[in-house]
C-alpha cells in the first residue's frame, strides 16, 4: 500500500510539473503584469549579472596585479640584501670565512623576503671544498619548471616569475607566485634564487569580494522585483478595472462605470471611458426605442392592412373569376390585380412574422416529423413550377426518415423558400435536394447549378430585402424576407442554415436541425461544400441519371458511417 501511494504521488507530481509550461504560457499571454515583471526581472538580472561579473574580473585582475608587484618588489629587495652581503664580504681562499658569509646569506634571504619557501641552485660548477652549495627551505625543486629556470639563467639581470599551486601543510593547494633571479658570488660563480609567495590571503579576499557582489546582486534583484510589483500594481490596477468594466459593458451591462481617482492620465482615461459608456448607453436606448417603435409600426400597419386587404382580395378574386367575360385589356388588368394582391398578402404575412421575431414572441409547435418525407412533399408541391421553368428536381435521401422533433409548418416554409430560390436562380439546370442524418442531427441540402454568388454576396444573402442583383427581376414572386425568416426558423430550432456559393458553379443551402431541441452536438450530416468535382458540376447542364447521382451521394454517406436508418 505504501509503495502504491508513493507511486501515485510521484505520478501526480510529474503531471503537475509537466503542466507548468502551459500554465506559464497562459500567464504570459493573459497577464500584462506577469509579462512586464518577467521581462523586467530578466533584463535586470542579466544587467546585474554582467555588471557583477565584470566587477569581479576587474577586482581579481587588479588584486593579482598589485600582489604580483608587491611580490616582485619584495623578492628584489631580498636578493639585493643578499647580494650586498656577498659584495661587502672579504673572502679569499679561507673556506671557513666563505661558509660564514654563505650562512649569513641563507639567513638574510628568508628574513628579507618574508617567505618560508625558498630554493637556491648553483649555476655551473662551484669549486670543491669551498663549502658553498645550493639549499631549499620549504620549496621543492619540482615546482620550478624548466622553462622558468632557463629564463633565469638566460637573463641574469632580470626577474622572472610564474604562477604555481603551492602545497599547504593541511594537504590542500594554494595559489602562489614563484620569483626567480640570479645571485652572484664574486670569484666563485652565480646562483639561481627562487622565492615562492603564498596568495591564499589574496584568494580569500577575492572570494569575499565576489560573494559580496553576488549577494548584493541577488538583493538588488529582489528589491527591483518588489519595486516593479508595487509600481505595476499601482499602474495596472486601473487597466485591469478598465478591462473588466469594458468586458461587462460588451456583455450588455450598460450601467457599469469606471471609478475616477485624482487628475492624472488614468483619471482622464476613466472619465473618457465613462463618457463613452454614457454615449453608448443613450444611443442603444434610443435605438431600442426606435426599434420598438418600428416593430409596433410594422405590426400595427400589418394588422390594420389585413381588413382592407381582405376586401380587396375578395374583389380581386371575383374579378379574376369573371375575367373571361371582359375585353383583353380588362382581362389582363384583372389578372395582374389578382397576382399583385396575392403578393401583397404574402408580404404582409412576412412582415408580421418578422415583427414576431423582433418582439421575441415566436413559439415552436414541435411534433415528431420525418424530414425526408416532408422534403418529398415540398418537392411534389414545387414540381409544377419547376416543370414550367424547365428544371428537374432530384432528391437524394440516404437518411432522415426517422421522426425528429420539429415544427413542420416552419420547416416546410424554409424548404419551400430554398427550393423556390433554387428553381428561380438555377438557370433551368437540375436542382438536387439531399436529406441525411446522423446521431446528432438531421439535415437537408438544396443545391442548384446556376450563376452562383460571390463571397461578399453570400455573406449578405440572409439580410432583409437584400438582392444580389437589384436589376434582376423576380419571376416567381418573393418579398426579400424569405431567407431572413428561414434563418430565424432554423435558429429557433437550435439549428443552422448555411450557404456555399461560387460564381458560375452554383449555390448550396444546408439546413441542419438537432435531433434533441438545443445546440447541435456535431457536424452536419450534409456537407456545406458540395462533394462533386468540377467536371461533374459541368455535367449538371446535361441530363443526369438518377442512379448515378444517388450512388455519388449515398456512397459518400456510407463511408462516413451514416447510411440509411
Amino acid at each position: 500500500m505504501a509503495a502504491t501511494s508513493a507511486t501515485t504521488t510521484s505520478v501526480a507530481i510529474a503531471r503537475d510539473w509537466r503542466g507548468w509550461p502551459e500554465t506559464i504560457g497562459n500567464l504570459w499571454r493573459r497577464s500584462l503584469r506577469f509579462r512586464t515583471i518577467s521581462v523586467t526581472l530578466l533584463l535586470t538580472s542579466f544587467a546585474i549579472f554582467v555588471t557583477s561579473l565584470t566587477m569581479a574580473l576587474v577586482i581579481q585582475n587588479n588584486l593579482f596585479e598589485s600582489r604580483r608587484a608587491e611580490v616582485l618588489s619584495d623578492a628584489r629587495s631580498a636578493v639585493a640584501a643578499a647580494q650586498t652581503i656577498l659584495d661587502s664580504a672579504e673572502v679569499t681562499d679561507d673556506s671557513s670565512a666563505l661558509r660564514g658569509v654563505w650562512g649569513d646569506v641563507q639567513e638574510t634571504i628568508p628574513r628579507a623576503a618574508s617567505s618560508s619557501h625558498i630554493a637556491v641552485f648553483t649555476v655551473g660548477e662551484v669549486p670543491v671544498g669551498s663549502g658553498v652549495r645550493g639549499f631549499t627551505i620549504g620549496l621543492s625543486g619540482d615546482l620550478i619548471t624548466p622553462a622558468l629556470r632557463e629564463w633565469v639563467v638566460a637573463f641574469p639581470e632580470r626577474q622572472s616569475w610564474q604562477s604555481v599551486e603551492l602545497p599547504m601543510p593541511d594537504g590542500t593547494k594554494a595559489p602562489a607566485i614563484v620569483v626567480g633571479q640570479q645571485l652572484l658570488l664574486p670569484d666563485f660563480g652565480a646562483f639561481e634564487v627562487y622565492i615562492a609567495y603564498d596568495l591564499a590571503d589574496s584568494e580569500q579576499t577575492l572570494r569575499f569580494v565576489q560573494s559580496t557582489l553576488w549577494a548584493a546582486g541577488l538583493i538588488l534583484i529582489a528589491i527591483v522585483a518588489g519595486i516593479s510589483w508595487t509600481v505595476l500594481r499601482l499602474v495596472s490596477r486601473p487597466i485591469i478595472e478598465a478591462s473588466e468594466t469594458s468586458a461587462r459593458l460588451a456583455a450588455g451591462d450598460l450601467e457599469v462605470r469606471l471609478p475616477v481617482y485624482g487628475e492624472d492620465e488614468l483619471a482622464t482615461l476613466a472619465r473618457s471611458f465613462n463618457a463613452m459608456a454614457d454615449s453608448i448607453e443613450s444611443q442603444i436606448k434610443e435605438l431600442g426605442e426606435l426599434s420598438l417603435v418600428q416593430q409596433r409600426f410594422v405590426s400595427d400597419v400589418s394588422h390594420e392592412l389585413r381588413t382592407p386587404l381582405t376586401t380587396i382580395r375578395l374583389a380581386a378574386d371575383m374579378l379574376n373569376d369573371q375575367r373571361d367575360q371582359f375585353d383583353p385589356t380588362t382581362n389582363r388588368t384583372a389578372e395582374l390585380l389578382h397576382t399583385q394582391v396575392q403578393r401583397f398578402e404574402t408580404l404582409l404575412s412576412d412582415l408580421l412574422e418578422i415583427s414576431r421575431y423582433d418582439a421575441g414572441s415566436v413559439q415552436l409547435e414541435l411534433e415528431p416529423t420525418s424530414l425526408a418525407e416532408l422534403a418529398e412533399d415540398i418537392i411534389d408541391q414545387m414540381r409544377p413550377l419547376a416543370e414550367e421553368r424547365g428544371t428537374e428536381i432530384r432528391m437524394i435521401a440516404p437518411g432522415g426518415y426517422s421522426p425528429t422533433e420539429m415544427d413542420p409548418r416552419r420547416v416546410r416554409r424554409v424548404l419551400r423558400n430554398l427550393i423556390g430560390n433554387a428553381i428561380e436562380h438555377g438557370e433551368g439546370r437540375p436542382v438536387v435536394v439531399t436529406v441525411d442524418s446522423n446521431q446528432h442531427a438531421v439535415a437537408v441540402g438544396v443545391r442548384d447549378f446556376g450563376l452562383g454568388m460571390s463571397p461578399a454576396d453570400a455573406e449578405r444573402v440572409f439580410d432583409r430585402f437584400w438582392r444580389a442583383d437589384p436589376s434582376r427581376q423576380r419571376t416567381i414572386g418573393g418579398t426579400g424576407l424569405g431567407l431572413s425568416i428561414a434563418l430565424g426558423d432554423a435558429r429557433l430550432h437550435g439549428g443552422t442554415l448555411a450557404v456555399w456559393s461560387e460564381l458560375a458553379v452554383g449555390t448550396n443551402f444546408v439546413l441542419t436541425l438537432p435531433r434533441v431541441p438545443g445546440a447541435i452536438g456535431g457536424e452536419s450530416p450534409v456537407a456545406i461544400e458540395p462533394q462533386e468535382l468540377l467536371p461533374d458540376v459541368s455535367r449538371a447542364t446535361q441530363p443526369i441519371q438518377l442512379t448515378e447521382l444517388r450512388e455519388l451521394y449515398f456512397t459518400d454517406s456510407v463511408q462516413t458511417g451514416e447510411g440509411k436508418p
